[in-house]
């Protein structure tokens, strides 16, 4: 998984405190993360449908649902597409002792492997919401860290 889903995951759940768009030049400085990279990660996340672009001088990013309908999982395959973590490259076929293709007629054992736990984490993730996220922020950094994110958020620029 690569950094931009951390990235986005973080932009995600701070957009919950907001109601205006938030300028992605903000959103890095309120990270401390390359400004370019991230904008990267927004457009994936707009692609995506998961955020919108504001146009104008009140420009910025906001989100386009609930945030209890957008799912970790969501923001995942925004950044890093859809693919499985594992590709089976029928290494079994190959060698001096190679299966014949006629035999694997199935997924071996470790593709199988593969595949349940593609398939356990997958549903960990469609099982939390950037909803759940900002609820765990503000029980685990204090009940007034969303607030605190937000007025730092939408404070005048100077």
């Amino acid at each position: 998984m690569s950094g931009g889903v951390e990235w986005a995951l973080h932009c995600c759940v701070v957009l919950t405190s907001v109601e205006e768009p938030i300028p992605a030049t903000k959103l890095a400085e309120l990270h401390d993360v390359s400004a370019s990279y991230l904008a990267k990660q927004l457009q994936a996340l707009s692609r995506a449908g998961l955020v919108r672009s504001v146009q104008g001088k009140s420009g910025g990013y906001v989100l386009t649902r609930e945030p209890a309908s957008i799912t970790v999982l969501d923001v995942v395959e925004a950044v890093d597409g859809p693919a499985a973590a594992f590709t089976c490259t029928e290494i079994r076929q190959r060698g001096p002792l190679a299966t014949p293709a006629e035999s694997c007629t199935t997924p071996c054992p470790i593709a199988r492997a593969m595949s349940g736990a593609d398939a356990a984490w997958r549903e960990a993730l469609r099982a939390v919401s950037i909803a759940d996220l900002a609820q765990d922020v503000a029980e685990s950094s204090g009940p007034s860290a969303m607030t605190r994110v937000s007025a730092w958020l939408t404070a005048p620029q100077g």
